[in-house]
């Protein structure tokens, strides 16, 4: 039987797109599953459908973190001015109420307690909800120990604030973990935190672009349930273009990606000062936002290809003779048609680099090792973009990963 079923189960039960990460990256799941059950596929459906322990294990297969601390600090930034300037100040008696959502291993909600506590906010001032539907990325998170893949910002000054050395990398202070609370849940659950407090701040960042169009409706319904009033809801660079039609405005604060209910709109935040959070690496705003500005308008007017028509060597060769936008307008068009694969996911990313747009660039790299984790283009340009942002940790251990390919290819 089809493994389609495999994929309508995960959609149901998590909101995943097969789309979004590809078929052949559910296929891969579901194989080590199975035959870690020692199954053949019909068996493996049926004991799926069964065992609620398999299928978390299924669940924790195909989820793949991928996290680090102040990734994407402009949004902490905003997030502390937002408390201290619109909140406490006012209401000297208020408890914060914060979600993480989804929390992962950990680094984003404790990255909230480590810019709050920066900017002078009490701990017992605030409260840290995080969830995730991985238990095995909750167990680490608990854990609190982290190795230097989870410090990828150019400034680490708040390693030695906050952490101490351990076994395996460094140990997060009780003074950051005592505010944050971890737990287990998922967004597609009918019931999940039904009854809960609204919060104040909401962070769901690189959720929602594994959704299909109905089900990101949804998820964002459910997110505007527990958002309280007046409050923020911080998404991913390349989500912001689903709240307006979904109800939400932006919080206009450059570079935060930050929403607020089309209705509770207050007077703009001024400038941003500068709070004692890691530097964002250099580089301009997000190539997707601007794509449908005016100054690209006469380009896509006059453009005379039909990228729906194009094959990835022709859409390569559109990039290189300077077309960018029409290039990934091409590449959007060939994934509707023929769905995702690492070489337009590596294309996509070449096209984000060379447009210095470094975090799209990045999440298309990344998407590309998911399908095809040897492919040595994606590790190398993921490898050089780390160099420049600075994270050479991160670099040398992506050199590691090439020269354990080679050898294979070689042996």
């Amino acid at each position: 039987m089809s493994r389609a079923r495999f994929e309508e189960l995960l959609e149901r039960m998590l909101g995943l797109n097969a789309a979004s990460i590809g078929t052949s990256a559910i296929d891969r799941a579901v194989d080590e599953r199975r035959r870690a059950c020692a199954l053949d596929d019909d068996g493996y459906w049926e004991f799926l459908q069964r065992s609620r322990e398999e299928m978390q294990e299924l669940i924790e297969t195909v989820v793949v973190p991928e996290t680090w601390f102040f990734r994407d600090p402009e949004a902490f930034a905003a997030m502390a001015r937002i408390v201290n300037e619109l909140w406490l100040r006012s209401d000297p008696s208020r408890l914060l109420r914060i979600l993480s959502l989804p929390c992962s291993t950990g680094e984003e909600p404790y990255t909230m307690a480590m810019a709050l506590l920066d900017a002078g906010v009490p701990a017992h001032r605030f409260r840290i909800d995080a969830i995730d539907v991985s238990l095995r990325a909750l167990a680490k998170a608990r854990l609190g120990v982290y190795g230097r893949n989870s410090f990828r910002s150019r400034d680490l000054s708040f390693r030695d604030r906050h952490f101490e050395n351990a076994e395996g990398g460094y140990r997060l202070l009780d003074t950051v973990r005592a505010p944050v609370h971890f737990g287990h849940g998922n967004i597609m659950d009918p019931t999940f935190m039904t009854g809960a407090e609204s919060y104040d701040v909401i962070f769901c960042r690189n959720l929602l672009i594994y959704f299909d169009p109905p089900t990101q409706n949804r998820a964002v319904a459910v997110l505007g349930r527990l958002l309280g009033k007046g409050g923020v809801l911080f998404v991913g660079h390349s989500e912001t273009g689903l709240m307006p039609p979904n109800g939400f405005a932006s919080a206009k604060i450059p570079m935060a990606f930050a929403f607020r209910r089309a209705e509770a709109q207050p007077a703009p935040l001024t400038r941003l000062p500068s709070p004692p959070l890691p530097r964002a690496a250099a580089g301009r705003p997000p190539a997707p936002v601007k794509k449908a500005a005016p100054v690209f308008a006469p380009k896509i007017v006059a453009a005379p290809e039909k990228p729906r028509q194009h094959s990835i060597d022709d859409l390569r060769r559109i990039a290189d003779s300077g077309d960018v936008e029409a290039a990934a307008r091409g590449c959007e068009a060939f994934m509707r048609d023929n769905g995702p694969s690492a070489d337009i996911f590596l294309l996509l990313g070449l096209i984000r680099d060379a447009g210095g747009d470094a975090i799209a660039a990045a999440n298309y790299y990344r998407k590309a090792l998911y399908l095809d984790p040897a492919n040595p283009e994606a590790l190398g340009h993921l490898a050089l973009l780390l160099r420049r942002q600075g994270d050479h940790a991160g670099a040398r251990l992506l050199d590691e990963r090439m020269r354990r390919q080679g050898g294979r290819r070689n042996g």
